[in-house]
């Protein structure tokens, strides 16, 4: 039975919206309405413990509209996420209530391993029984704080999500325009120090293919194939070797703030953090050998839409 369920993933550095028709029977999942707005809820997170009021705003703001959305498609369902910001900030309880006036649904502040398992199901639910790839798979979320490793085959087998994110890592050390040789080094002994954490628990060497999420991941696909703009079809699936990350990392970490901006792709939310979310990627291939990744649009958003059309209806709903 087809279902139509609205799902929100809150992040550190964008807020996402998916209303879209799923039939768990078919493992069809038909998109109905699906965008992304640059809010930087993580604004200054890392440092204060706080989220900044006008972060906040920022996501109220974008709130509004996607639940003037979902009444107009009238989603049966909604589920509102929230990730590594939203659990790291003193004040989440402002946060929380004021998106449970906007859209009336309670945010969920998941934990990292939960937000890691979502993350699979959604990247994995329609390449899974194929033969296109082989498993076991990777899958890598590179988000604005933090970053969710997940192995697994038909389902998660080991997740670990570690605090190295692009908004995070270029908060913490890429501050200069472009940034100095000395803080690419000291992000890069931060990325591998959380890659050796995150490899305690989830046995990356097992792995046959990498799998990457997420916005950091899809913009560094998007450059390496010059597009003349964002276009999601050409990207989701789309196959990057090592030498081609390590070409747009060097590239981006070399330019200034206008140089990146003059990038055609390149969202404007992410032009001052890009540089680390690429260098967060390229890490992770040369330290777990994967000479590959297989870019996937389909991610934690649509984890949580399928958790909607799957589970059973709450008592009460």
């Amino acid at each position: 039975m087809t279902r139509r369920v609205a799902a929100i993933d809150c992040g550190t550095n964008s807020i996402r919206l998916l209303v879209a028709d799923l039939d768990p029977a078919a493992g069809t999942l038909v998109d109905l309405d699906r965008r992304m707005q640059i809010v930087r809820l993580g604004q200054g997170v890392d440092k204060t413990g706080r989220l900044a009021p006008e972060a906040l705003e920022r996501t109220f703001a974008a709130c509004r509209e996607y639940a003037k959305a979902i009444d107009e498609l009238g989603a049966e369902r909604v589920r509102f996420v929230a990730t590594s910001a939203s659990r790291d900030a003193e004040n989440r309880d402002v946060f929380r209530a004021g998106v449970r006036e906007i859209l009336g649904v309670e945010p969920e502040v998941i934990s990292g391993d939960e937000e890691a398992a979502l993350s699979f199901t959604g990247a994995t639910r329609e390449i899974a029984g194929t033969g296109a790839v082989e498993t076991p798979y990777l899958v890598v979320d590179i988000g604005g704080g933090s970053t969710e490793f997940v192995l697994g085959d038909d389902r998660p087998e080991a997740a670990r999500s570690v605090d190295i994110g692009c908004v995070r890592m270029t908060e913490r050390h890429l501050r200069a325009d472009p940034p100095t040789q000395d803080q690419i080094a000291a992000a890069i002994t931060d990325v591998e120090a959380a890659i050796a954490r995150a490899a305690e628990v989830v046995p990356m060497d097992r792995a046959r293919t990498l799998v990457g999420l997420a916005g950091s991941v899809t913009t560094v696909a998007g450059i390496t194939l010059e597009l003349p703009e964002y276009d999601s079809t050409t990207i989701h699936h789309a196959r990057l070797t090592l030498d081609q990350v390590r070409a747009v990392t060097a590239r981006l970490l070399a330019s200034t703030h206008a140089e990146r901006a003059a990038i055609p792709v390149l969202h404007p939310g992410r032009v001052d953090v890009i540089g680390a979310g690429a260098l967060v990627l390229r890490t992770i291939m040369e330290r777990t050998g994967l000479t590959e990744v297989v870019v996937s649009e389909h991610d934690i958003l649509d984890g949580i839409a399928w958790s909607l059309a799957e589970d059973p209806e709450p008592e009460g709903e």
